[in-house]
């Protein structure tokens, strides 16, 4: 299996998000020992954000690209070929201002392609990505799942994975990590605890 593992925090090695989505990479890892992990950070190696240049490098004829359009050309498809060849991803999606990273909605637009991730037909939109899994690593300072403030966040997410197909989701959330010491330790031991003993309970 093809493993996919997407960073976006920008705290490094303080991020609570980063701490969480690597122990699921590692809970997977010890349930499926053959599992091969591609690792993109969005924080420390960043995709440029969608553009006009982005546009102009796509639709200009390979030969006749200069430098700028080729490495803009380049980084589209291969960050989208990354995502096509995993089987399962695991994308760590802390809470920024009531959505996810400007990284990582640069990832998405990367990724969100016409007649590679979705096409749309007579019928409307259809995802080409199904049978992939995804579990989303959720965390937050406040208290947002279910919420009005959360829609920006974790349902974007599952709206933009539904709409190309992805519908094997999971959460593991650890949010009111800025409501104390006491609050922050039980959300990400809860969190650990789902990852060790629930998340892969089947595999």
């Amino acid at each position: 299996m093809k493993l996919l593992h997407i960073d976006s925090s920008i705290l490094g090695d303080n991020s609570a998000s980063r701490q969480l989505s690597r122990s699921v990479v590692q809970a997977w890892q010890a349930a499926e020992p053959d599992s091969k992990v591609t690792y993109r950070d969005l924080a420390s190696d960043a995709i440029s954000h969608f553009s006009a240049a982005t546009l102009v490098a796509a639709g200009t004829p390979e030969e006749l690209r200069d430098a700028a359009q080729r490495h803009e050309a380049q980084l589209s498809a291969d960050t989208l070929q990354e995502f096509l060849d995993a089987d399962a991803v695991v994308i760590a999606a802390p809470m920024y201002n009531f959505t996810v990273p400007t990284q990582l909605k640069a990832w998405i637009d990367r990724i969100a392609i016409a007649g590679k991730t979705f096409r749309y037909t007579e019928a409307g939109p259809e995802g080409l990505c199904g049978g992939k899994k995804v579990v989303i690593v959720s965390t937050s300072g406040g208290l947002h799942a279910g919420q009005p403030t959360g829609v920006g966040h974790e349902e974007f997410l599952k709206v933009f994975l539904g709409f190309i197909g992805i519908t094997d989701i999971e959460i593991v959330r650890a949010h009111g990590l800025g409501y104390g010491d006491d609050v922050r330790s039980k959300a990400m031991s809860d969190a650990q605890v789902q990852i060790s003993e629930q998340l892969f309970a089947a595999a």
